[in-house]
């Protein structure tokens, strides 16, 4: 059994930078158990439709400029996994979720990035899957109740995504009133998370400290990640912390595990 796991995708220099949070993440994929295959939402794939990826054999997405021309070099020629993508929309159409299938979109960077560090050798196939900013916490959360069953296949399901990311608040990161708020929305999600406080957690734009400077409604495709794997979780579930480090000092690299209670 492999729990579900929120990873932060931070820059895309994560993939090739010699970084703390780089080296955490080679790190990680050295100590995880090896999945027989990964469920991955991005927040890089927006869609109205929840889509579910049945591609054969990935191509590489740069969905970014202005970086080293050596982070366009960088391959990750994964294969997808049909299969469990039939098995996954099986799974959906049972519960009454709309859904779409996609058989040609790439991998972006919210998703090669990490698996890069994590398992370099592109040898664990993937199906990967879009996420809906749009849609409330609960339904997002409904989608991931689908895929609780694949925990203990030893399927891996992830969301990429980012807790704190406002690139408005970039300029003035050295103010303290800009640190004290990202972290404080940071230790409110971290210890509601621990606490299980799913009411909470699904209200956190309105109660949850400084939300629309840590997630202002405009990056929401970065945090809703969140809610699919909370939901492939489970009922009652564990959540550790596995890592936190912070790019620009106030935009977050943090690590969620979610281990589910029998």
């Amino acid at each position: 059994m492999i729990s579900p796991m929120f990873i932060a995708h931070g820059s895309p220099m994560v993939a090739i930078e010699d970084s703390e949070y780089g080296k955490f993440l080679d790190k990680l994929g050295k100590t995880l158990p090896r999945p027989k295959a990964i469920v991955i939402f991005s927040a890089h794939w927006e869609s109205k439709i929840l889509t579910v990826s049945e591609v054969e054999q990935y191509s590489m997405i740069y969905d970014f400029a202005g970086f080293p021309p050596e982070l366009y070099q960088v391959e990750y020629p994964a294969q997808g996994h049909p299969a469990l993508a039939k098995q996954i929309q099986q799974r959906l159409q049972s519960a009454g979720i709309p859904y779409v299938v996609d058989e040609k979109r790439g991998l972006d960077h919210g998703v090669w990035t990490i698996l890069h560090r994590l398992y370099p050798h592109a040898d664990i196939p993937i199906v990967a899957l879009s996420v809906q900013p749009n849609q409330s916490p609960q339904a997002l959360f409904a989608v991931g109740r689908q895929l609780e069953a694949l925990a203990k296949e030893n399927i891996l399901v992830i969301g990429s995504g980012v807790t704190v990311h406002n690139f408005q608040i970039l300029p003035y990161r050295d103010r303290p009133e800009i640190k004290k708020a990202v972290y404080s929305f940071e230790n409110w999600l971290e210890e509601t998370l621990q606490a299980w406080d799913l009411e909470k957690l699904f209200a956190y734009e309105k109660i949850a400290p400084y939300a629309e400077v840590a997630v202002p409604s405009m990056a929401r495709e970065h945090f809703v990640p969140l809610f699919y794997v909370m939901g492939a979780a489970g009922e009652k579930v564990k959540v550790e912390t596995l890592h936190r480090s912070w790019l620009f000092e106030v935009m977050s690299n943090t690590v969620f595990a979610f281990h589910p209670i029998h």
